[in-house]
Formats: structure tokens, C-alpha cells, sequence
């Protein structure tokens, strides 16, 4: 597939159009304790609309019209006049490509699989200035009202610490570690993505499991329904893909029993962060991870539900009460008094004999439509981390599931065969 760039301009927000100037030219947003804990890297996703497509000047004063809501997706990290890491709100723009691909059809190379052709289709974001259109750009095209009304405030009293600050739950080691050349390594891991072979190639493979295999994946991975356990409700579908997962890439990995493992799960404070709570339609990061971890022979040797139950623990552990513990501690100084670096690293490529799953199955990719009708299918754009797994919703229609899976070339062979297998989910793997 040959893509030809026909145009790339920078998009400012639409009061710069009507004649406005920038509301704070030189304002700036520090960045919250939720932002520095992460890292910065561009994920990028990929929609496919059915024609008729709204000109490309209408998708370019919907992209200016939701930057004028959205300041910080036209402005740029630096650092405030107080030397602290910042989003600087500078109005530099977004960046909008417009581009062809010669003599192809969508509907002749659907459903498109993950490889590094993929990257041509969208910006690389390589200097920071390329953005693809926002997802909130959708209601700005079709002049329709933004809801909720976007909220910036990072400076809000859920980002404060208590007074007094109260760390009840260990945090160095988890969100903040030492700076790598610290750290011991887990003898499990196989370090980096380059090798003597085409085994050490990372390959993404996109798995697709049906309504009724996740189904039986709930069924057995959840509590058997007793008195006892009258209240608690099965296991999420997500958590029930994602146990399985972690089991298949273990598996596949063929890691030394002894070897550690730990399964990355996202956890949205959003919904737990309650006294006080984050403003509504907060435009920013408020995510913390759950770790589940447990030795790799017995990941895959005992059922699907010992794992399942793992995961439910942990992910029920990071409470509120954890939320504030995070945000006391990394208020408090210590961070800084220790060294102390995020434990997330952008330059990760080989998460053996780690995994971390990413869950879109509730992000309503369904619903954008701007102005021809909402896409007919969505992907994650290819991202060559090893152990790195994304969950999406199928556009299917069916509620399927599907998951972008990286793994080296070589271990391939074994995921697909315990992946898609019923038989061996309670079965030793």
C-alpha cells in the first residue's frame, strides 16, 4: 500500500481563524502526580470510515474547534516559570495530514493486520507536533455541544495531598523505583528486541475470541455460585481476557517455573476517587495499576480461576484509599529526596516475563461520526512492545473480543495453540 502525502499543516484553535488571539499566550498547566508517574509515548489508534467522508475542511475546522476546548492538544510539554514539567499551553497546533493511497480498497484489504505498514497511516509523532484528530473533534465537526464540558483543573483538590498526608500502602517499588542500573534484574526476563534470528522479531497478532468463548471463560474463571458467595459477582469479561492471556503468553514464553510473572492492569480512579472527587469530564490521566504476580509454574499449571483470583484481589486493592496513599507519597518530597524514577519505562521493548494489558472495551470508538456515519472497524496502531497486549470491543457486532498481542516470532506457534483452546484453560498448559 503506497500512501502519498498530498498536504500537512498545523491546526490552531478556532479563535485564532475568527480573528481572536490566544486566550494566555503564556499560561501553562503543571503536570499532576498522576502524569509524572507515567511516561510519555504517543498511542496511536486507527479508524476506517465508509464513504461519503465530510470534506477534509470540515474535519480541519472541527480539529480547530475542539483544540479551542481542548488548549492542552495544541500546546506542548515543557516547563513553567517555576522550573516544574508542564503542559505549555502555546497554541502551536495540532498536526493534520491529509493523504492517498494509490489504487486500493478498503474493503479488498479488511479486516487489516497489524504490521509495520500500518505506521504509513498515521502521523509518527515524532517532534511532539503531530496529533491525530481528537476524539472529542467528532461533536466540533458536526457543530454539536460538547458534553460534558471539558474540565482541565489539575491543580483541583483531588491532586492535593490530605493534611495531614497519610501513606497507609508501599509505593517505592511499585509506581516509583531506583533508576534502572539499580535495579536487579528478575531472571525470568530475556532482555532486549534484537536477536541472532527471525524468532527474536516481535510479531503483533490480533486474536479474535467469540461472545460465547468469553463467555465459558467467565464461567469458569468466576466463583461458583454458593450462600457464601451470594454477593460477589462473576469476574469481568475484560479480567476473565486478560487472566487468559497472561496464562497463554506464559505459556508461550516457555519461562523457567521459578520466574516471576506479573500482569499490568490499568485501574481508572475516576470511578474511585470520591472525597474528593475529580472534577467532571476531567480531560487528564487518573490511572494507577494493579500488579497481580505469581510464579510461573503455578500460573500455568492450576486452573484459570487461581489466576482470575489474583487479579481480583489486586485490581480491588487499589481503592480510594490507595489513590490517596499514591497521592500523598508522591507529594510528600520523597521522590525527589531518593532519587526515585517512575518504575513505567517508555524505552521498554521486551516486558518478558511480565504482561500488561490495556483494556478499550468501553472507549466509544462505535459512536464517532463526523457527519458520514460512525466507523465500520478500529484498531490499535501496530506497536511492537513485547508483552504489551490491547483489548478491544469487535466491531463485529457480535461482542466479540479482539486482542493485539506482541510476542516474539518464535513463540507464536505455542500462543496460538493454548490461546483459542477451551480444553486447556482448566487443563495444565
Amino acid at each position: 500500500m503506497k500512501i502519498t502525502v498530498q498536504s500537512s499543516k498545523s491546526i490552531k484553535p478556532s479563535y485564532y481563524s475568527s480573528g481572536g488571539s490566544a486566550l494566555s499566550a503564556a499560561a501553562a498547566i503543571p503536570l499532576t502526580v498522576f502524569d509524572k508517574v507515567n511516561y510519555d509515548l504517543y498511542i496511536s489508534g486507527i479508524n476506517f470510515f465508509r464513504p461519503p467522508s465530510p470534506p477534509n475542511a470540515v474535519l480541519a475546522a472541527g480539529l480547530a474547534r475542539a483544540l479551542a476546548e481542548y488548549r492542552e492538544w495544541a500546546g506542548r510539554l515543557g516547563f513553567d516559570a517555576a522550573g516544574r514539567r508542564a503542559i505549555l499551553l502555546n497554541d502551536t497546533g495540532a498536526r493534520f495530514v491529509e493523504a492517498t493511497a494509490d489504487a486500493v480498497s478498503l474493503d479488498a484489504v479488511m479486516p487489516i493486520e497489524p504490521s509495520p505498514a500500518i505506521l504509513k497511516l498515521h502521523p509518527s509523532g515524532g517532534d511532539g507536533a503531530d496529533n491525530e484528530l481528537p476524539r472529542p473533534g467528532h461533536p466540533a465537526t458536526r457543530a454539536a455541544a460538547f458534553h460534558p464540558v471539558p474540565a482541565h483543573d489539575r491543580a483541583a483538590p483531588a491532586f492535593l495531598p490530605r493534611q495531614p498526608p497519610l501513606v497507609t500502602f508501599q509505593h517505592r517499588g511499585v509506581e516509583f523505583t531506583k533508576p534502572p542500573g539499580d535495579k536487579k534484574k528478575n531472571p525470568g526476563r530475556r532482555g532486549g528486541a534484537s536477536g541472532d534470528g527471525d524468532g527474536d522479531v516481535i510479531v503483533v497478532k490480533r486474536v479474535t475470541f467469540s461472545r460465547e468463548f468469553v463467555a465459558e471463560l467467565r464461567s469458569r474463571a468466576s466463583p461458583p455460585p454458593s450462600p457464601a458467595a451470594a454477593a460477589l459477582r462473576p469476574y469481568s469479561a475484560f479480567q476473565c481476557v486478560a487472566v487468559h492471556l497472561w496464562r497463554s503468553v506464559t505459556k508461550a514464553r516457555r519461562l523457567d517455573a521459578r520466574a516471576v510473572t506479573t500482569l499490568s492492569v490499568a485501574v481508572d480512579g475516576r470511578v474511585r476517587m470520591r472525597r474528593p472527587p475529580l472534577p467532571e469530564g476531567y480531560a487528564g490521566n487518573a490511572v494507577l495499576w494493579a500488579r497481580p504476580c505469581a510464579a510461573a509454574g503455578d500460573l500455568v499449571s492450576k486452573p484459570l480461576a487461581f489466576a482470575a483470583e489474583l487479579v481480583s484481589r489486586a485490581v480491588a486493592r487499589v481503592d480510594e484509599g490507595y489513590f490517596r496513599s499514591f497521592v500523598d507519597f508522591a507529594s510528600s518530597g520523597a521522590v525527589e529526596e531518593e532519587g526515585l524514577v517512575p518504575a513505567a519505562d517508555a524505552a521498554e521493548t521486551v516486558y518478558s516475563p511480565d504482561v500488561e494489558v490495556d483494556s478499550l472495551l468501553h472507549a466509544p470508538f462505535c459512536d464517532m461520526d463526523f457527519g458520514g456515519g460512525p466507523p465500520f472497524f478500529f484498531m490499535p496502531s501496530y506497536l511492537p512492545v513485547e508483552g504489551s497486549v490491547f483489548i478491544v470491543r469487535s466491531f463485529a457486532g457480535d461482542r466479540s473480543v479482539d486482542a493485539y498481542v506482541p510476542l516474539f516470532g518464535r513463540d507464536m506457534e505455542t500462543f496460538n495453540r493454548c490461546c483459542y483452546s477451551l480444553e486447556m484453560v482448566d487443563a495444565r498448559l
